[in-house]
């Protein structure tokens, strides 16, 4: 099961190659299905109301056994999982970092005073104007294609996307600068994906066998756990990246005011068994120097 975009298409069709590389002789096809964000395409995603529209009716889908696998953007699914089901596997992350899109040759310095930049995020806003404070910011909603076709017809000067779904369609060349972590935190588990399946289903351990990676769940496993003791959704101004070497583990997440008048940074490391109690310690740090009172504020 998948969401109808391309992207969501393309990103399901890399965990049915992986897994029919392993299982030559297993039938699999591939069911599209409309989400709630599919067929609301004017409420903001900055919303309240707006966690889960992603993935809310795959869910149901499963549980109902019509399909037997999920395959969603990790940023996009709830850090609660929904009761009856699990994440089965986590495939091997694409790039974290969230791109700049610009109309015209150039960065994020070269962008004119007051330029506009069209983003959903109330995340990347933050930054971007704790960086900028001279640009404006717009909400912005639909794919990547219907993005990027209204920055083509001057409807705004830049995008921030994630680097990752420009790279798995192929627009690799339109990136005109990758933000790297120092200046811009991606979303927790951006660039991942996670495979959804009925925590009851005798496969999917064979599944998770065939597409799991684990220094990425580890990774994305404290992002996540990071975000849940924020007490924060994909909505909310909070990011986290995590980088495993060896057996450590960093872990960097951060607060910061939607007008990006106050940005609040930590970093954490550890040893990666450990990861979940580093998040914690994060989380910790961040809401100690003022980040509760950031969250409270929204």
């Amino acid at each position: 099961g998948t969401r109808g975009s391309a992207l969501a298409r393309t990103q399901t069709e890399y965990v049915r190659a992986l897994l029919q590389a392993r299982f030559p002789d297993l039938p699999l096809s591939v069911r599209i299905i409309r989400t709630s964000a599919d067929r609301d395409t004017a409420t903001s995603i900055r919303s309240g109301s707006a966690v889960g529209v992603f993935v809310k009716e795959l869910e149901q889908a499963l549980l109902r056994g019509e399909i037997d696998l999920a395959v969603h953007s990790m940023k996009d699914l709830p850090t609660r999982v929904e009761p009856g089901l699990c994440i089965a596997a986590i495939p091997e992350r694409e790039d974290a970092r969230d791109a700049l899109v610009c109309r015209d040759a150039g960065g994020l310095e070269l962008l004119p005073p007051g330029a506009l930049v069209g983003t959903g995020s109330v995340r990347r806003q933050a930054q971007l104007l704790a960086l900028r404070a001279d640009l404006a910011v717009a909400d912005i909603r639909g794919n990547i294609d219907t993005r990027l076709n209204k920055l083509h017809a001057g409807d705004y000067a830049a995008l921030v996307l994630a680097c990752a779904g420009l790279n798995r369609l192929g627009y690799r060349d339109r990136i005109s600068e990758a933000l790297n972590c120092e200046r811009m935190l991606p979303a927790p588990g951006q660039g991942a994906l996670a495979v959804q399946m009925r925590a009851d289903d005798p496969n999917r351990h064979a599944v998770a066998a065939a597409v799991h990676h684990l220094p990425t769940a580890i990774a994305v496993g404290a992002e996540r756990s990071f975000l849940r003791r924020m007490g924060g959704g994909c909505n909310v101004p909070v990011a986290a990246y995590a980088d495993i070497e060896e057996n450590r583990i960093r872990i960097t997440g951060l607060a910061a005011a939607p007008d990006g008048s106050r940005v609040i940074r930590e970093s954490v490391e550890d040893f990666a068994q450990v990861a979940d109690e580093a998040a914690a310690a994060l989380a910790g740090k961040i809401l100690a120097r003022g980040g509760s009172e950031i969250l409270r504020a929204l």
